[in-house]
């Protein structure tokens, strides 16, 4: 990190001294919000995560810089933000950077428990304001009632994505009997709720993956359904159509049907194959090539 001048520096070191010693507090952020250092410092390694890759195996380095800032943040108890963004890199560092399947175990598991803190704090903000039952609350109801919450959908939603990546590394079964499918859902159709278009489709594409990648268990997931996967991906890629992962797993959805789907399917991870990936999600989005080619060599 360079900072230009000694004072910049000093007011720097200062700031995040101050923050670690006596952390604002963030719980309510649109009026009078002010950006914490650590989180911007966070912010700043995580956008060079891409630094040091080889390959589609993302370096280490950058986003755990990342991970020790959100980390320190989250020492204020009410700070949301800070937590959301933590898992936000956990969820990088778990998938993209060849970490051994205990070590990504581990990863997600840190990530599934900041997640429960997060939704858990935004739950005691909807008790303070008098509204009661947080557990109990629909999705639909419970995205009405943290529409003010500029955290809530980064939150469901990173939430939901690392609880989907640690049930795989525990097993997807195992994950559905111990209630992880439900909660995922419930997170997906939060999302959806707060804001449809949030992460490019994202509630939308956690919620249409979920259908597709769920077992069916006779009374614990028997709302598994695949018209609903087939409809939620497809209202992703109505969200961003270039979209990578809406695209890949809308494609993986469709190659599990008949002839007409299949070869839709193959068109979908052809175009993927064939854009050009995003600067900015560089790792993420050449992962997504690497798998698109294999099912087309698959599916030949």
């Amino acid at each position: 990190m360079k900072i230009a001048g000694a004072s910049a520096l000093l007011a720097f070191v200062s700031a995040t001294a101050l923050a670690q010693q006596n952390p604002p507090s963030f719980t309510d952020q649109p009026q009078g919000y002010k950006v914490n250092p650590l989180v911007a410092e966070g912010d700043r390694w995580y956008l060079r995560r891409q630094e040091g890759r080889v390959g589609i195996k993302a370096s280490a380095g950058p986003i755990n810089e990342a991970i020790a800032d959100y980390d320190k943040a989250t020492a204020d108890p009410h700070f949301v933000e800070a937590r959301w963004k933590l898992m936000r890199a956990l969820y990088f560092k778990g998938a993209y950077t060849g970490l051994d399947e205990d070590s990504k175990k581990a990863v997600f598991e840190k990530a599934r428990r900041i997640g429960d803190d997060a939704i858990a704090i935004l739950g005691s903000s909807l008790e303070e304001k008098g509204i009661k039952g947080f557990i109990e609350f629909g999705p639909e109801t419970l995205a009405g009632a943290l529409k003010d919450r500029s955290d809530a959908a980064p939150t469901f939603y990173w939430a939901s994505a690392c609880l989907g990546q640690w049930a795989l590394t525990v097993g997807k079964v195992e994950a559905a009997r111990k209630g992880v499918a439900d909660k995922i859902r419930s997170y997906g159709l939060t999302v959806i709720g707060l804001d449809p278009v949030f992460e490019e489709g994202g509630g939308y594409r956690i919620y249409g993956r979920l259908n597709d990648q769920a077992p069916w268990i006779p009374f614990i997931t028997g709302w598994v359904s695949r018209d609903d996967a087939l409809k939620y991906l497809r209202l992703a890629l109505g969200v961003n159509a270039r979209n990578f992962a809406n695209r890949h797993f809308l494609a993986e959805a469709l190659h599990r049907g008949d002839a007409k789907e299949q070869a839709e399917a193959v068109a979908l991870e052809e175009g993927v194959v064939a854009d050009a990936p995003s600067p900015q999600r560089l790792v993420e989005e050449l992962t997504m090539q690497e798998l698109a080619r294999k099912n087309l060599a698959d599916w030949k």
